[in-house]
C-alpha cells in the first residue's frame, strides 16, 4: 500500500467520520423509535422499522457518492489541469460549509432542532408519527439524507475526490464501502442502544448536552478537512509540477 492511497483512504475515513457527527439522521431515528415506543409497539417490530430506516439511509449514501466519484472521474480524467481546480474548488466548500455548521446548524434555543427548511422538518416529522411499515421507514430513511445534502455534500465531495484518485477500481469500491460503513456509525450505536434497552431520553439528554460540542467538532472538522486538502491536493500537485 502506497502512501497515496493510505492518504486518500484517511481523507475517506475522515470525512465519513465528518458525515456521522451530523445528526438529522439520528434525530429521525430517534423521532421514529420514541413513537413506536410510545404507542406500545413490540419492541422487535421496533428494531424492524429502525432496520429500514438505517437501510433507507445506507443505500441512498451509497447511491450518492458513487455518483460523486463518477462525476468528479469524468471530469477529471477528461479536462487538463482538472485535478488541482476540482480540489480547490472542494477546498472552499469544505471551510464555506465549516463555518455555517458553527453558525446555523441548531436552531436557537434549549433543544436539539436543527435548522432545516420548514417544508423538511414539518414532513419529516410527520412522517416519523406515521411510519408503521418497514418500506415507509426505508424512504424516510432516504428522506432524511436528502434534507442534510446541504451539509453532507462537502465530505462526500471530499471523500469522492480522494476515491477517484485511487489507482484502481478495487480500491474505490473498498473506499466507497468504508465511506458507507463509517458514516452510518452514529445510527448504528443508536440502534444498538434501543435494542439493548436504553432509554432514549438518556440518549437525548445525551444530545443536548454535548450539541455545542458537536457542533464545534463538526464544523471545525471540516475547516480541517479543508485545509489538509489544500496542502495535499492543491500544494502538493503545484510542488510536484502539476501546474
Amino acid at each position: 500500500m502506497t502512501p497515496a492511497i493510505i492518504s486518500s483512504l484517511a481523507i475517506v475515513a475522515f470525512s465519513a467520520l465528518i458525515h456521522a457527527s451530523f445528526q438529522l439522521s439520528v434525530s429521525v431515528l430517534t423521532l421514529l423509535s420514541g413513537h413506536s415506543l410510545g404507542k406500545q409497539t413490540a419492541r422487535r417490530k421496533v428494531l424492524r422499522l429502525m432496520n429500514g430506516f438505517v437501510g433507507g439511509v445506507l443505500v441512498l449514501t451509497a447511491l450518492l457518492i458513487s455518483a460523486i466519484v463518477y462525476y468528479l472521474s469524468l471530469v477529471i480524467h477528461h479536462a487538463a489541469q482538472a485535478e488541482q481546480l476540482v480540489a480547490a474548488i472542494v477546498c472552499g466548500l469544505m471551510v464555506g460549509l465549516g463555518v455555517a455548521t458553527w453558525a446555523v446548524y441548531y436552531r436557537r434555543g434549549e433543544g436539539t432542532a436543527l435548522w432545516l427548511p420548514r417544508s423538511f422538518a414539518t414532513y419529516l416529522s410527520k412522517r416519523s408519527k406515521a411510519t408503521r411499515h418497514s418500506a415507509e421507514a426505508f424512504s424516510l430513511g432516504m428522506a432524511s439524507v436528502v434534507a442534510e445534502l446541504l451539509f453532507i455534500i462537502g465530505p462526500m465531495a471530499a471523500a469522492g475526490l480522494a476515491t477517484v484518485l485511487l489507482p484502481s477500481t478495487e480500491w474505490r469500491l473498498i473506499a466507497i464501502t468504508l465511506y458507507v460503513v463509517i458514516s452510518l456509525l452514529s445510527l448504528v450505536v443508536v440502534l444498538v442502544l434501543v435494542g439493548s434497552g436504553h432509554s432514549l431520553a438518556h440518549l437525548q439528554q445525551w444530545r443536548m448536552a454535548h450539541k455545542r460540542f458537536l457542533q464545534f467538532a463538526a464544523g471545525g472538522s471540516l475547516i480541517i478537512l479543508g485545509g489538509f486538502l489544500f496542502v495535499d491536493r492543491v500544494l502538493g500537485i503545484v510542488s510536484y509540477g502539476g501546474f
